[in-house]
């Protein structure tokens, strides 16, 4: 595991994730794709192979294999997107929801998050618009600082591998936790390695 530990991993999750040991990861954070332009696939059918382009990002819908490893390598489970998933994931009482506090929008007015323990629905709110942005579905750093910091302790390792541009382990650093981020895209791990470098964090 210490290979691994406060370091962005460029490849595909799937395989990353096979060498990491059951149980060793404290929270799994993550904002998985969901296909957006997938307009022909069936959810999880397996069919389309995502190309390591960064603009593929919204191509890909990761099946049943990526969640068995997920759940097989970590201990606690925050899946952004999860009601996209619910067929891959156990009945939760506990759920996050991300109010944008931007009614009337093209897009969603608030983001749905499955958590894999728990008794209660919590709301963040935050303003949506005008966030700065490095990937289309980025979510913003103060929501993802506000799930490390109720669901994980310092110095606990945090995993994300959808990492993007790299807002979970900016988070994480921040926070004084470890991280594991793996990537697939080339371009969005250099992203992530130049926020990590930035000085404040952003």
């Amino acid at each position: 595991m210490k290979k691994y530990l406060n370091k962005i991993i460029n490849g595909d999750c799937i395989e990353v994730m096979k060498y990491i040991p059951d149980n060793s990861v404290d929270l799994v954070l993550t904002d998985p794709p969901y296909g957006i332009k997938a307009d022909k696939m069936t959810m999880g059918s397996g069919n389309h192979k995502w190309d390591k382009n960064i603009n593929d990002w919204d191509n890909f819908i990761p099946d049943k294999k990526y969640f068995d490893e997920i759940f097989r390598i970590s201990k606690n489970q925050i899946i952004w997107g999860g009601n996209y998933f619910t067929e891959y994931l156990k009945s939760s009482v506990h759920w996050l929801i991300w109010d944008k506090l931007n009614p009337n929008l093209s897009f969603a007015e608030a983001e749905l998050a499955w958590v894999n323990n728990g008794k209660r629905v919590r709301i963040f709110k935050q303003y949506s618009a005008n966030l700065e942005k490095y990937h289309p579905t980025q979510k913003s750093i103060e929501l993802i600082k506000w799930c490390v910091v109720n669901y994980s302790e310092e110095g606990q390792t945090i995993l994300d591998p959808f990492l993007g541009s790299g807002t979970t382990a900016v988070a994480c650093q921040t926070l004084h936790r470890n991280f594991i981020g793996i990537e697939i895209s080339k371009e969005y791990c250099e992203i992530a390695e130049n926020r990590l470098k930035q000085k404040p964090l952003l």
